[in-house]
Formats: C-alpha cells, sequence, structure tokens
C-alpha cells in the first residue's frame, strides 16, 4: 500500500486497516477519518514505547469517538506504532532487534524491523502530512509530570508552527528539543512537517482522567490546525512555562537507584538529585542539579541501567 493510497479515501468516512511494514514482520494499526470538507492533514500517533499506555488507549478512543463529518481534512490514527514490542512487553525495544524505536528515523528499508517500522511510518504518513502529533508517556519504569516537547532544531518557520501547536496543550510546561535526529517527531522536519512530543503518564499503568486528557489535547490541536470544529475545551494552563531547555542525567554504572525529589519539584543548582549504588550500599554516582529547574521525568525502578537516562528536568532560562 502506497502513501497515495493511505491518503486519497472518500469524502465522510473511516477506514480501519493493519498498514503492512516495509520488508515483512509487522503490521500497524491505522484509523484514517476523511473529513466531509477538504483541509489539513494531520498523523496522531501512539506506542512508540509499547509500555506507554495512556497515549495507546487515547488513540484507541478517539478513533471511536471522532466523526469524519466534523473534520475538514485527513486524520490519521496510527494506534501502536510497535506492536510486537506491545505483544511481548518490551517497553522501549522493538522485539525483534532490540531497538528503541525512537532512535532510529526516518528509518531504512534495508534495516532491521525497527529500522523498517519507522521507514514506513516515514514514508507513508509523515512524508503526506501537514502537521504531526506523538503520544507519549514516562515508560514501564519512568515517572513524569506532564508537559509537552516542541521541534527547536529545525528550520524557523517549523520550530514556530510546533512551538503554536504546543502553546495549545493543557500541560504545566513546555520544552524546546534540541535533538534533531532519530526521534518520530524530529523526523517529521526531514519533509517540512511541524510536530510536537505530548508526556503525560507512566510506570506501566493508564488511568482513565489521563486518557481523557490526553484526548482533550489532541482535540485542541486539532481545532487550532482548522482541522476540527467547534470551540477550544478550557485549559488550566494557559500559558504553560516554557524552559529554555531540558537537562538530561544519565546513569555512569548499572546499580540501585535512589531518587531524592519528587517529578514536578523544583530543584536547585547543586541540590542532590538521587543516587546509585551498589548492592552493598557503596555510592557509585551522585546526581546533581546543574541549575535551577523543574524535575520533568525520573526513572522510578530500582535498577538503572550504564549509560541509561537517569532523569530530565527543565532548565529555567537565566535572567538578561
Amino acid at each position: 500500500m502506497d502513501n497515495l493510497t493511505i491518503w486519497q479515501k472518500p469524502a465522510g468516512s473511516c477506514e480501519r486497516f493493519f498498514l503492512p511494514v516495509y520488508g515483512g514482520g509487522a503490521e500497524l494499526p491505522v484509523t484514517i477519518l476523511t473529513g466531509a470538507q477538504p483541509g489539513p492533514k494531520v498523523v496522531v500517533s501512539a506506542g512508540v514505547h509499547c509500555a506507554e499506555y495512556v497515549g495507546i488507549q487515547a488513540v484507541n478512543e478517539l478513533s471511536a469517538e471522532l466523526l469524519p463529518k466534523k473534520l475538514c481534512g485527513t486524520l490519521v490514527l496510527l494506534h501502536l506504532m510497535n506492536p510486537t514490542g506491545f505483544a511481548n512487553r518490551t517497553m522501549s525495544m522493538v522485539y525483534e532487534d532490540g531497538k528503541n524505536l525512537n532512535r532510529v528515523f526516518p528509518g531504512d528499508s534495508e534495516g532491521t524491523l525497527a529500522d523498517r517500522i519507522a521507514y514506513t511510518v516515514s514514508q507513508t504518513l509523515l512524508a503526506e502530512a501537514d502537521a504531526y502529533i506523538d503520544l507519549h508517556s514516562g515508560d514501564g519504569y519512568e515517572e513524569l509530570t506532564p508537559y509537552v516537547y516542541y521541534q527547536a532544531a529545525e528550520e524557523p518557520d517549523i520550530m514556530a508552527r510546533s512551538r503554536a501547536m504546543a502553546a495549545h496543550v493543557d500541560v504545566p510546561y513546555m520544552v524546546p528539543s534540541r535533538v534533531n535526529s532519530g526521534e518520530a517527531y524530529h523526523g517529521a522536519a526531514l519533509f517540512g512537517v511541524p510536530a510536537i512530543l505530548i508526556e503525560r503518564g507512566g510506570l506501566g499503568v493508564w488511568r482513565q482522567r489521563e486518557v481523557n486528557a490526553c484526548k482533550k489535547d489532541v482535540r485542541n490541536v486539532l481545532r487550532f490546525l482548522g482541522l476540527l470544529d467547534g470551540k477550544p475545551e478550557e485549559r488550566r494552563h494557559t500559558p504553560a512555562q516554557e524552559f529554555a531547555e531540558a537537562v538530561y542525567a544519565k546513569a555512569e554504572h548499572t546499580g540501585c537507584w535512589y531518587p531524592r525529589k519528587k517529578v514536578g519539584e523544583s530543584i536547585a543548582a547543586g541540590e542532590l538529585l538521587g543516587e546509585v549504588r551498589d548492592c552493598f550500599g557503596s555510592l557509585l554516582q551522585s546526581c546533581h542539579a546543574m541549575s535551577d529547574g523543574v524535575l520533568l521525568y525520573q526513572v522510578r525502578s530500582l535498577n538503572v541501567l550504564q549509560d541509561g537516562t537517569l532523569l530530565a528536568y527543565g532548565l529555567i532560562a537565566p535572567r538578561t
């Protein structure tokens, strides 16, 4: 199935099908809602990391709740980007090759399954889109406070459009992402597509209130883009606090992790954020804040892996 076949559906239609991955090995569940009137083409995806359940369930429910007659344009809902990982509970990784799917975009048609999933999504969906929303949570071992990333390593107009989309998400924090490769929503920029990544939930669970909040975010962004009619739904966070950047701390050793702070809490430069110790209690690493900020997410499992991310915090921009 080529990209033109994907997007050229009858006006006012709803179609559900499995999109074959280039080269075989998996099929991706997709719903396409084609509005009664022309308009933008938007992709919403979930399950890049297959234990991030809030976004997956939000897409499942949106596919049943959104009506083509209420749309101006085409909405592609990619329910689960990593289906074999979901079936085998591999959390961040694709089951067959052990790769983090959100590190290999735009993919490779000759690569392993993760590479080919990324290639299929890039060439079939993102290449034809006008905007992209990627739904994430903390993984099965991570907790986080809700926030949204927007593209900040791209061309100025893509960055501006991405930031404008993020401003319609009802979360307390907005974070510019300066990564420019590997992740799905940055891969979209290769095609000139503005994109955002919404973070909500974590620790391998989902709650209906979180799913409802995620659905509201998607609907409000779709209204901003002109795809969905109706008035924007009320938001608590207007505007969200915007950070200068996100700072990531990595584990220097495999060991036991003992965090000292809660997500969403303010942190001060030099403050101890957590420690890595061995099984005898000997200190392997102390993690201190480099600057003032807010703790966005952190590992909550006892074990951490060498070179794995321990936590991330939003860096407050210095006053000038």
